[in-house]
């Protein structure tokens, strides 16, 4: 029940009777203060009294204690701290046990060796309008603890609209073949620019370490037209890479006959510049002699060149009418000489050995191959 309730016997909560059953106004402030002096070990008077001076100052001891272990803290030894007193940045707080003034500074640690990532994805349209499933992984690291904190309200989600700027800037200047096949490296590299141009303006504090292109995949109505485009590429590659070493294999060969025929064409250059230097210089030597004697020389050639050309065939030639009905034919002659010319050129048949006579001994003419009789044969049936 309320203390000034009838039944209560005019008691108050402050401790004070209530006289006479008459409510007289709030406690005294004097038995108060009496009451809290006597809790803390003071000695109050009756006619006033406060704390003692000893009581204010274990109390003030005991609240600087507590307020100074309330400073200490650590920071790891992948972070750095950043410290702020009311609210203004003081510096950067360097890894191990520190201590700062409590409701004066405020340090808020960040890990700047951890490598995070932010993923980007999505269907993205092509410089050839087409669409494209690209996803994309961005490593990044912490390198300025301040600007990462308060140079931008959140640098990571700040990172992440970067990332997805810069890739779909450079998948829109890249065609689908480029994309899903050999232009990966590039879009890999051009993305990793394009995203440190963006955020170099904004100080985040953020260095990218790397970037990661992920395979990209048509949309899936396309898939298989695609995957066929792909292996007709790579058998495309395939055949450029036979192709190549069948031209390395046969280079050489091709060389060194190239050389054995520049090599032939020397020495024929030769032998022929050669044989017409003699020719020239025994012609020089036969000039005087014809000269002097005209038609002795003239015989004299004739016969060699008869006997140069002659020697190598298998024909004979008989004068019949000098030398009577007795001839004489060296078969084993002529069968040493055709073996031979059938052995020299393979090409070249041997002539058919054919007998002819005539009346003289230099206007000899052999029978021709269609049969016909020679011009002397019909000379010697008309005799």
């Amino acid at each position: 029940m309320a203390w000034n309730e009838p039944g209560n016997k005019g008691q108050d909560p402050w401790g004070n009777g209530n006289k006479g059953g008459n409510d007289k106004g709030p406690p005294d402030l004097d038995e108060v203060f009496r009451n809290l002096s006597k809790r803390f070990g003071g000695k109050g008077n009756g006619s006033g009294g406060s704390v003692s001076g000893a009581s204010l100052i274990i109390v003030l001891v005991i609240a600087v204690v507590v307020w100074g272990l309330s400073g200490f803290y650590t920071v790891k030894e992948a972070e750095k701290g950043v410290e702020l007193r009311f609210g203004e940045y003081v510096g950067e707080v360097d890894p191990g046990l520190q201590w700062k003034a409590t409701f004066i500074d405020e340090v808020t640690p960040v890990n700047v060796q951890t490598v995070r990532s932010i993923p980007a994805s999505g269907s993205m349209l092509t410089a050839d309008e087409n669409v494209v499933l690209v996803q994309l992984d961005v490593q990044y690291r912490v390198s300025n603890a301040k600007n990462y904190l308060y140079s931008v309200v959140d640098a990571d989600a700040s990172l992440r609209e970067a990332t997805d700027s810069a890739l779909r800037y450079v998948i829109g200047h890249n065609t689908m073949d480029d994309i899903l096949t050999t232009g990966r490296d590039k879009i890999r590299r051009d993305t990793w620019d394009e995203i440190e141009r963006i955020i170099k303006p904004y100080k985040l504090g953020i260095t990218v370490v790397d970037v990661n292109f992920l395979p990209a995949r048509p949309p899936e109505e396309v898939k298989d037209a695609f995957d066929d485009a792909i292996a007709a590429q790579e058998d495309e590659q395939r055949f450029i890479r036979e192709a190549e070493a069948y031209s390395r294999q046969l280079e050489p060969q091709v060389r060194g006959t190239v050389e054995r025929m520049d090599q032939q064409a020397i020495a024929y250059r030769q032998r022929v510049t050669l044989e017409a230097k003699g020719k020239v210089a025994r012609f020089e030597q036969l000039l005087p002699e014809y000269q002097a004697a005209p038609e002795v020389t003239r015989e004299r050639m004739y016969f060699d060149t008869m006997q140069e050309v002659l020697s190598g065939t298998s024909k004979v030639l008989i004068d019949a009418k000098n030398n009577g009905n007795l001839m004489y034919l060296p078969l084993d002659k002529l069968m040493q000489n055709s073996q031979a010319n059938h052995s020299a050129s393979t090409k070249t048949k041997p002539a058919t050995p054919v007998m002819s006579v005539n009346s003289t001994t230099h206007n000899n003419s052999s029978m021709p191959l269609d049969g016909r009789p020679s011009r002397g044969e019909r000379s010697l049936g008309r005799n």
